[in-house]
C-alpha cells in the first residue's frame, strides 16, 4: 500500500498544495514536547480531502471520466471531488445530508458540481447515490473507504515526515478513516518505530468503540460539532487502522473548541473542529508525550465564520445607532 502511496505523491505533487509544517513555542511548553502540525487547513478546498479526490479521479478511465463520478459527503470531500472534477473536466454529483455547512454546500456547488441534499443519516446518502449511479452509469469515489482516496490521504504524512524527519509520534483525527489509514501507512512505512494515535469526538466514538471491539460498530447519526468525523469506519479503512494504528483517543466537544481557540489566538490558525481534533488529543495528555517529537494532522480549516462576522457587524451598528442618538 505505501508504493500507492509514492504513485500518488508524484501524481498529485505538482496540482496539491505542499502545505506548511508549523510549530509553536507555547504549545511545546504546554505538552513538553516537540510539535510540528502539518496545516492541511492551506489545503486546496481548505482541507486534505483535495488529495485523495485528485489521485482518485485521475486514475479513473477515459469512458468512466466521459460518464461522472457521483459520492456522498458532509462537505470537505464534496467540495475537493468537485474541484478535481472542474479541473479534470468531469461531472460531479454529491449527495449532501440536510444539516451540512450552508458554506460547504456553497462551496461544492461553486465548483461545478450537482448537489442532491438528502436525509442526515449515514445510510441515507449512501442510499441517495444508488439509483444515480443506475441510471446514469457515474462511477462512485467513496469519501473515505476507496484505497485511492486512502494512498491521497496519506501523502500529507508522507510529506511531514520528508520535511522534518524521525518521529515518535504522529497524531491524527479519525472519522471515516481514510486519513488515519494513509497516514498511518506512510508513518509507519517510512518510520516503523513511530507511534500513531487517532483522535475522534467522544460524540462519534464509533472508532475507538471498534478499534477496542476488533470489529465494526458502526455510528447512527452522531452529534458533534466535528461535522466532518460524523462518518463510521469502512470495511477497508477498520483493517488498515487494526494493522497499523496503536491506539485511538477520544475528547470532548469542550476540549475540540478549546483546541480551536488555541490555534486562532496563539498561532492565528483557522481550523474547523475536525480539524482541531487531532491537538485536543495532544493537549488532553493521554498520552505521555514528554521529551518526544511529535506530528499532528490539522486536517482542515472549513469552519463557517458568518455568525462571527455577523455579531461584530450588529456591534458595529449599534454603537453607529448611539452615536447618532448622542
Amino acid at each position: 500500500m505505501f508504493r500507492r502511496i509514492e504513485r500518488a505523491y508524484k501524481r498529485i505533487k505538482n496540482v496539491v498544495v505542499c502545505t506548511p509544517v508549523m510549530s509553536s513555542g507555547t504549545l511545546n511548553k504546554i505538552v513538553d514536547c516537540e510539535c510540528y502540525l502539518k496545516c492541511e487547513n492551506f489545503q486546496k478546498t481548505g482541507a486534505f480531502k483535495f488529495r485523495g479526490a485528485y489521485n482518485a479521479l485521475s486514475q479513473l478511465s477515459p469512458e468512466q471520466k466521459k460518464r461522472g463520478v457521483i459520492t456522498h459527503s458532509s462537505g470537505n470531500h464534496a467540495q475537493a471531488l468537485a474541484l478535481a472534477a472542474n479541473i479534470l473536466e468531469i461531472k460531479a454529483v454529491v449527495a449532501m445530508p440536510d444539516n451540512a455547512s450552508p458554506m460547504k454546500v456553497a462551496a461544492t456547488k461553486s465548483y461545478g458540481a450537482d448537489v442532491v441534499i438528502c436525509n442526515s443519516y449515514p445510510t441515507a446518502r449512501e442510499n441517495a447515490v444508488i439509483p444515480l449511479i443506475k441510471t446514469h452509469g457515474y462511477s462512485l469515489i467513496h469519501p473515505s473507504d476507496d484505497l485511492r482516496i486512502i494512498a491521497g490521504a496519506g501523502t500529507a504524512a508522507y510529506e511531514l515526515i520528508r520535511e522534518v524527519g524521525p518521529l515518535d509520534y504522529v497524531v491524527c483525527p479519525v472519522g471515516g478513516g481514510g486519513l488515519l489509514s494513509g497516514t498511518a501507512i506512510a508513518s509507519k512505512s517510512l518510520l516503523p518505530s513511530v507511534k500513531v494515535v487517532g483522535v475522534e469526538p467522544k460524540n462519534a466514538d464509533d472508532a475507538y468503540r471498534s478499534f477496542k471491539a476488533g470489529k465494526l460498530i458502526p455510528m447512527s447519526n452522531p452529534d458533534t460539532i466535528a461535522d466532518g468525523l460524523r462518518t463510521s469506519l469502512g470495511h477497508n479503512t477498520f483493517r488498515i487502522i487494526m494493522e497499523n494504528v496503536d491506539k485511538i483517543i477520544t475528547v470532548s466537544e469542550e476540549e475540540i473548541v478549546d483546541a480551536m481557540q488555541f490555534l486562532w489566538e496563539r498561532m492565528k490558525l483557522v481550523v474547523e473542529p475536525s480539524g482541531a481534533v487531532s491537538l485536543a488529543g495532544v493537549l488532553s495528555k493521554q498520552i505521555n508525550l514528554a521529551s518526544k517529537k511529535v506530528g499532528i494532522i490539522i486536517s482542515g480549516g472549513n469552519i463557517d465564520l458568518a455568525s462571527f462576522f455577523d455579531g461584530m457587524k450588529q456591534n458595529l451598528a449599534s454603537k453607529h445607532a448611539c452615536s447618532r442618538k448622542d
